[in-house]
Formats: C-alpha cells, structure tokens, sequence
C-alpha cells in the first residue's frame, strides 16, 4: 500500500514509517520538524524562512504588535506547495486534528484537499485535541497537564493560552468536519482513551512504535557517579511539572553531592538531545502522565530508569504485577526526593528496572510489531 503520514510529534509517524516499510509498504512523511525538535520527513512544510536567524527577528516584531505568528502562513504555504504530491494514497493518517500547525481557516482548506483526493484518512487523537481538551477542561481525572492551569499558576499561563483554540468555534468546524469524514481515530497512549471511550469512530488503543534497532539496550554500568538527566522544553515545562523535577534535583545534589552527576539541557534539537541523554542512568520525563511520553520510551528502550507516567491504569492495561519497568512521577517534591534517594542508594534497582523496562519496550512497543497492528486498524 501507498501510505501518507502527515504531521509530527515525538518522532511518532517516523517510527511508524519505519516499521510500515519493514512490512512491505511505500510510505511518504510531511511534517515540519515540531519546532526545535527538527525530526526528518520526506516533504517539508517547515516554516524555514521565518525560522531563520534573521526571519525571526521579523517575526518576533509582528509577534508583539499583533500576537500573530507569521510562521503558521509560511507552513501553510509550503504545505500547499506539496499538495499535488500528496495524493492517491491507499491510506492517510494525520497526528491529530492541526497536523499541517497553520493558521485554523488554512488548515481546514488544506485538510479538505487531502480528503478530497485520497482514499481512506484515519486520525491519531496524540497530543492536544477537540476531544482531549474538553475532556480536560471538565476535569474527568484525577490529574492533567491541565493542572498548573486549574492552580492559577501565573508564569504557566502562556503555555495553555493555545490550546484553547481549539475549543473555539472555527475548530470545532475542523473538528466535525474530521470526524464526518475519517474513517477512524487511534489513541496513541492510555492518557487519551478516556475522552474518545464513548465516539463512534475509536477504533482503540495502539501504543507508540519504537524502533529498538536505534534504541538499543545497553546495561546501565555504575562505576562512580549516577548520572541524572532533565531535558527541558520550555515550551511546555508546567505541561510536563518539570518545576517539580527542578526542585526535587536541588534537594538531591546537595543530599547526594558526591554520589551523583546531575545534566539539565533546555529546548535542544531531537539528535542532540538523544547524544546527551545516553550516558544518563535516570531520565526525568513528565508527572501528569497516565502514560508515557514518547523520549521516555525511547530511553527506556535503551534500559534507562525514568520518571514517567505509569500509574495503576498503566499497570493494569499492559499486566505489570511484579517487575517495575518505569517510576511513576507524582506532581510531589518530596515524594519524588524519595524515589530519587531509594534508587541512589540501592543502584542495583537502577540495573534491574532497566533491563525490565527494555524488555517491555521489545514486547508492547516494537515498531514493526505496532505497525501490523495499524495495518489492522487500517483494514
């Protein structure tokens, strides 16, 4: 089959491109690198010219004048560019309901030409969404990455400000307009089962491919110091609770200085981030996750320890009674000082939780196993 993967979050569509060619198929990628993260595609519609050095100087300015952001055009644009290339495929699948990251009013046009000329279009609910989103907003968990908002945490603010388009009147049209046309939406992870339960459409759950061949497992070997490691997106640090870590690690350097090496990094391309990360032994991800987030399984792929989603949900969905494969992270200072210290002095818990967790990415994970598990869907 011809296959169209637009959009790109964490590396996603990437791994499950390649695990779709492992099974015979042609597969194309359109995305624009998710910002910073710069991940690989086949067509581009990064917005290259008002990313630039001196692009951004402009863009900053119209940005404080306006509160516009004149990359959404440029993405658009390049996106139209591509549009006679992006069309007869068997399959489409798009990363969630703004996958193209233009403007709404484009968006919908450009969303309504994919439609037009291909076959069947399924959507991935990953990331934020109409459903997810109102879901959220009416606090039907226990937690959210909503949290910081609900506390009235100022300085958290501008980093919710968007995801409230799209509970406005022009995406809920995109929103409709998907859903009556889509022959299926795919949660990516367990935080994004809930909202879609009861929709017509879900088609269920498939976890998130990893290719564990550029995620090998290397046992984690503690000959002095253990190394911890916090990478920072500033773009949605309350999101993830990094606070939370920031503090919790402040705590740990002076309680533990001799026994760790602690590393934070902050808004840093994909591939570099990956080089840092390697020699970490503990990986600091997200604690308002039910779930895990796609570096964290990337790194657990590779035996490392993280702190991530994985509550009882988590536990009860993939069967996990006895071998721990992830620390759950709790929006708790203390609490996290705790598992930081149990595991610093008790470093063979970090071997062992390591090489579980890499198991478990080799068996629910595996990118060519996830993407038969599409095709399925996909049939």
């Amino acid at each position: 089959m011809r296959i169209l993967l637009v959009g790109e979050f964490s590396r996603l569509h990437n791994s499950l491109k390649e695990g779709l060619i492992e099974n015979g198929h042609d597969v194309v990628t359109i995305n624009n690198g998710d910002g910073f993260k710069n991940y690989p595609s086949d067509y581009s519609n990064r917005a290259t010219l008002s990313e630039s050095k001196l692009g951004n100087i402009f863009r900053q300015i119209i940005y404080r004048i306006t509160n516009f952001d004149i990359s959404k055009i440029e993405r658009g644009i390049r996106f139209y560019i591509h549009l006679n290339k992006l069309k007869k495929f068997d399959i489409v699948q798009l990363i969630n309901e703004a996958p193209i990251q233009t403007t709404q009013h484009f968006e919908f046009y450009l969303l309504k030409k994919i439609f037009k000329h291909n076959n069947k279009v399924f959507l991935l609910c990953c990331g934020v969404d109409y459903m997810s989103m109102n879901h959220m907003v009416q606090k039907k968990e226990r937690y959210s990455i909503m949290n910081p908002y609900f506390e009235e945490i100022s300085e958290a603010k501008i980093q919710y400000s968007y995801m409230f388009n799209y509970l406005n009147k022009t995406h809920q049209k995109i929103h409709s307009f998907i859903y009556a046309n889509i022959k299926g939406v795919i949660a990516s992870d367990l935080d994004y089962v809930n909202p879609l339960q009861t929709n017509s459409k879900f088609l269920g759950l498939i976890p998130n491919p990893i290719n564990c061949t550029k995620n090998e497992y290397s046992e984690l070997k503690i000959s002095n110091k253990i190394n911890i490691f916090l990478g920072i997106n500033s773009g949605n640090s309350y999101k993830k609770g990094v606070p939370f870590f920031e503090k919790a690690l402040e705590i740990i350097a002076k309680k533990y200085s001799e026994k760790v090496n602690i590393k934070i990094t902050k808004d840093i391309p994909y591939q570099q981030y990956i080089r840092l990360y390697n020699d970490s032994h503990i990986l600091l991800d997200q604690v308002y996750g039910y779930d895990q987030g796609y570096n964290a399984l990337e790194a657990m792929a590779k035996g490392k320890v993280v702190f991530t989603g994985a509550d009882k949900e988590f536990l009860e969905y993939y069967n996990l009674k006895e071998d721990e494969v992830a620390i759950n992270a709790l929006p708790d200072v203390n609490y996290l000082v705790e598992k930081l210290s149990f595991l610093i002095e008790n470093p063979f818990k970090i071997r062992d939780i390591g090489q579980n967790a890499s198991n478990f990415i080799e068996k629910e994970h595996n990118h060519i196993k996830i993407a038969k598990a599409y095709l399925s869907k996909w049939k």
